[in-house]
């Protein structure tokens, strides 16, 4: 898995996510302890407002952003976002009123809405291959499963030595970093062949998303995936200790625990793709996790718990880390910034839900209850994975152009004597196909 590392550019832009991460993690600590300083036993519902407000900058401005990431560099756009957050993250230290929190959290939100999908677009193009490509989706889920257990940790150390707001500077110093390193390397930038409209390119992933049956098919799998993580997240600490009347100690193993899992999975994976589609393996992987949801409402001992949130952990970390393959296969490389933007915003719409219902349920009608409805959430989602993707997932459709005016942009690539002439093309539906079979 290590040897794409031999790739520089990779290895910077892998070295420059891992930073970033780091940074945001401080940044989370730090927001919590500010929050508390700020708003005392209401903090809260500060950071739940916060959060809220994070999913709805997600949600909001990712496809915007990514109107944007089509006529600007890539390098140019996620060096500058970089900058943008870093500035941000400088502000926060000398917030005073809660309000502020809420504005400064929705513009640094907002900078990564845009930075996120661009990125994780430009990495399919620097690994064209789909099994290198496949070990850096697998060392991206890594990063995040580290940054979740080493950040804390971290930031425990630092306070001992400095006050909370410099944990600030640290995320200050991390987005730098992470510019820095983008800057240090040439990035592709491929460019439509004709100028598209601000609604165009807006719309653009979105469209192209909702119309490619294999990309309904991970819709269906990102809200399965996000009923189960949304329990293990919100109710992890009222279930060990409000149900088990245990300590922060075990909390916090137990969310370890949901990490190990992810963390193993993870490095299964490569090989496992090497072997299996990724519909199977995707879809399999969710149903484990619904089915785990199923069991936390039996469970009665915390050894139990941690067994149960390692198996989630890894059923969560297989259902999702093949996204990426799905979406490179799906679009032009030209499209790909549009459709991981999407990606972003749709997946996140999925935990913009699953968020205050898992914390509502759990709160009002009790922790099996909530046990119970993101499992029956997972099977929703599950059967609706079945019914949108083929089994049959082909990467081509085949089609005629007999309704096509002889000047249509799509033709230009499929005369005879082109590299483009066949008469199946990319699984790609998108607005110049709008009558194409969707199966």
């Amino acid at each position: 898995m290590l040897a794409i590392l031999h790739n520089r550019t990779y290895r910077h832009l892998f070295s420059a996510q891992i930073i970033a991460l780091i940074g945001t993690g401080l940044a989370t600590v730090a927001l919590g302890l500010l929050a508390f300083e700020l708003a005392g036993n209401e903090a809260g519902v500060v950071l739940g407002t916060a959060l809220a407000i994070k999913m709805i900058a997600y949600v909001g401005v990712a496809p915007i952003a990514s109107a944007f990431a089509e006529s600007i560099p890539r390098r140019a756009m996620l060096v500058s976002l970089d900058l943008v957050r870093a500035a941000i993250a400088a502000c926060l230290p000398f917030v005073t009123e809660i309000w502020q929190i809420y504005v400064l959290i929705f513009l640094l939100q907002s900078a990564s809405a845009g930075f996120t999908p661009t990125f994780q677009a430009t990495i399919p193009d620097v690994l064209p291959d789909e099994r290198d490509y496949t070990r850096a989706l697998s060392l991206s889920r890594l990063a995040y499963d580290l940054e979740s257990l080493v950040s804390p940790l971290l930031a425990a150390a630092l306070i001992t030595i400095v006050s909370f707001n410099s944990l600030f500077a640290g995320t200050a110093i991390g987005f730098l970093a992470s510019a820095l390193l983008v800057l240090s390397v040439r990035l592709p930038s491929p460019t439509p062949e004709e100028p598209r409209g601000i609604y165009d390119r807006i719309t653009r992933g979105i469209r192209i998303y909702l119309s490619t049956p294999r990309l309904r098919g991970l819709l269906a799998i990102n809200l399965a995936a996000a009923a189960a993580g949304a329990m293990v997240i919100v109710n992890t600490v009222v279930v060990v200790q409000g149900a088990f009347a245990l300590g922060q100690q075990e909390t916090a193993l137990a969310l370890a625990a949901f990490g190990g899992g992810s963390m193993l999975a993870a490095f299964a994976l490569p090989s496992l793709l090497d072997r299996l589609p990724e519909r199977p393996l995707m879809i399999g992987a969710a149903a484990a996790a619904a089915l785990g949801m199923a069991i936390g409402s039996l469970i009665s001992t915390f050894a139990v718990l941690l067994v149960l949130w390692a198996v989630v952990g890894a059923a969560y970390s297989a259902a999702l880390t093949p996204s990426g393959r799905l979406l490179r296969r799906s679009a032009h490389p030209e499209d790909r910034p549009a459709v991981f933007a999407a990606q972003f915003a749709l997946s996140h719409a999925g935990w913009l839900i699953t968020y205050p219902l898992v914390g509502w349920l759990g709160a009002t009608a009790g922790l099996d209850t909530a046990f119970l409805a993101m499992a029956a959430l997972g099977a929703v989602g599950i059967l609706a994975a079945l019914r949108f993707w083929p089994a049959d997932d082909s990467e081509v459709i085949p089609h005629t152009h007999d309704n096509l005016d002889p000047d249509h942009p799509h033709l230009a690539d499929a005369r005879p004597g082109r590299a483009g002439y066949r008469h199946a093309h990319a699984y790609v539906i998108d607005s110049y196909h709008p009558t194409w079979p969707t199966q």
